[in-house]
């Protein structure tokens, strides 16, 4: 497996943002969980692409 394929600074905090949207998520109906699932990794997205000159 190439190294970057396995980098231990993305799939951290995909395993930490699954942990925390499952926390926050109890109390929510599924359409707000799915909502909030979307909102969050565009803002992920949009940051690595900012975080690495992409955009």
């Amino acid at each position: 497996m190439p190294p970057d394929l396995l980098r231990l600074d993305i799939v951290v905090p995909v395993l930490m943002y699954c942990a925390l949207l499952w926390w926050v998520g109890r109390g929510l109906s599924w359409p707000a969980r799915l909502a909030t699932a979307v909102v969050t990794l565009v803002l992920i997205i949009c940051v690595l692409l900012v975080e690495r000159g992409w955009l």
